[in-house]
């Protein structure tokens, strides 16, 4: 597709919306479609990212890629007429007699770019949002991931009119010219990098963005915490995918004298996770050849720099680099000057550093871009307080991993570097709604005691105005 085709069904939605958004029993049916022929899907779905692959686990994908699309078609669904209903407000005592309200109103046509990680989950769940919200939606999917892609346009396009949901394909100059779009608001999910550029282009049509960046999420565990329970949620989190999630465990803080415990456990959770990594089903292939060799240059520095280096290949089969499964991988103690310190690892490679004091922990995740995630595991004590209050994340979970993902009833976002805004619930619908005031004025009208001449009346009225 070229920038005068993608514009020209921008304009088309843009005029089509301008017919009049649709009611709610309408944008109730239209989620319920979408949930319905996500599940019907689900498994051509799968068959097309395993592919993007080379593999990915099908259960992997029915969990974290089809469930919560369902989940929030499903919510949306349920919670949309308390949603949409426009909200009465107190105006103030100095507007009196007259009343408020703010209406949640559309906005219009929404862009929507998805990354390759998880491309369903993270291309239909804004969708879902926006759709909720009374939007049309222009999609712009991945382009490393082309048969998910390819499914989702034809699944979409048996759905909807072009006029109401149209996915764009191609490739990054296609994206660059899909995010220069006047759209009425865009949803970024990807690297901090590349959200740096799309924010530079909606700054030029003046596009609300919201921006589902990543950053490097960390695993505090304190003092007094189940390690066997932490090491156990920190494996399943960070395996999941391969590691390739933008909220996946990105290192681990833990009191030093415990670390040596935690690579144990961690090491035969691993094992029992995925006793094999090579015909494994479960375990999923890095994306592409050459995140994989990332991947593999990120573990050597580590390794040339002196870092111990533990390598948790279950049956010893030394996947070769043809099938992009990386085995899980420690690193200890890296030093910071490390990529695998500086840069989101996006991976099966986890850094563990030993602390001496819990406040030496904070400081050092404080001391760092804030990241997407925070994973925290230990008693629901004062160090728990102080990490909550003290620390800057997108979301946290406690005693777990990932979870609060999944939580609809919770926003979805990054803070500083991790990205702006949410979505997700309630909050996605806020995001692809403009909340518009209305002041209703009554036949009584305070407002005559403030127009010239001004007098005595004017000044007793704004004393009371300006009183403290």
């Amino acid at each position: 597709m070229n920038e005068q085709s993608i514009a020209a069904i921008l304009h088309r939605q843009r005029e089509a919306f301008r017919a009049g958004p649709p009611n709610l029993a309408q944008r109730r049916e239209t989620l319920k479609r979408l949930g319905h022929a996500v599940k019907a899907s689900a498994e051509e779905l799968a068959q097309a990212v395993s592919a993007d692959f080379g593999h990915r686990s099908r259960h992997e994908t029915l969990m974290a890629d089809i469930f919560p699309v369902i989940a929030a078609a499903r919510h949306a669904r349920f919670h949309l007429r308390r949603w949409m209903r426009a909200r009465t407000v107190w105006p103030g005592l100095e507007l009196a007699p007259s009343r408020a309200r703010i209406m949640a109103q559309p906005l219009g046509v929404v862009g929507v770019v998805s990354p390759w990680n998880y491309p369903v989950n993270l291309a239909l769940t804004p969708l879902v949002a926006a759709l909720a919200a009374g939007d049309r939606v222009m999609l712009k999917p991945s382009e490393l991931t082309p048969r998910t892609a390819e499914t989702l346009k034809e699944m979409l396009g048996g759905l909807f009119l072009e006029e109401e949901v149209a996915v764009v394909l191609g490739g990054p100059e296609v994206g660059a010219a899909f995010c220069a779009l006047p759209f009425d608001a865009l949803l970024f999910t990807g690297s901090t990098e590349v959200g740096r550029k799309v924010l530079a282009a909606t700054a030029e049509t003046l596009t609300p963005a919201t921006l589902e960046l990543g950053g490097k999420s960390p695993c505090v565990i304190a003092p007094g915490a189940d390690l066997a329970q932490a090491a156990a949620c920190i494996a399943v989190g960070k395996l999941l995918n391969a590691g390739q999630s933008c909220i996946a465990p990105d290192y681990v803080l833990l009191p030093a004298e415990i670390k040596p415990i935690f690579v144990k456990l961690f090491t035969e959770t691993v094992n029992k996770l995925y006793p094999s990594l090579l015909d494994n089903a479960d375990y999923t292939s890095v994306i592409s050849d050459a995140h994989y060799m990332r991947l593999t240059r990120m573990v050597e520095e580590a390794r040339q720099s002196g870092a111990e280096i533990v390598v948790i290949d279950p049956a010893n089969e030394n996947p070769p680099p043809s099938s992009r499964k990386f085995a899980p991988t420690l690193i200890l103690d890296p030093s910071e000057d490390l990529c695998v310190m500086r840069e989101e690892i996006f991976g099966p490679i986890l850094p563990a550093l030993g602390y001496q004091t819990f406040d030496s922990a904070l400081d050092f995740v404080n001391a760092r871009p804030r990241p997407l995630a925070l994973y925290y595991f230990g008693p629901e004590d004062r160090n728990l307080r102080r990490l909550l209050a003290g620390a800057h994340a997108g979301g946290v979970t406690v005693n777990q991993t990932m979870s609060h993902f999944v939580a609809e009833n919770l926003p979805f976002g990054g803070v500083g570097p991790s990205g702006m805004g949410a979505y997700h619930g309630e909050a996605g619908f806020r995001a692809f709604s403009h909340a518009k005031p209305v002041l209703l004025q009554s036949r009584l009208d305070s407002r005559i005691l403030l127009r010239p001449p001004y007098g005595k009346l004017t000044e007793a009225v704004l004393r009371f105005m300006l009183r403290g």
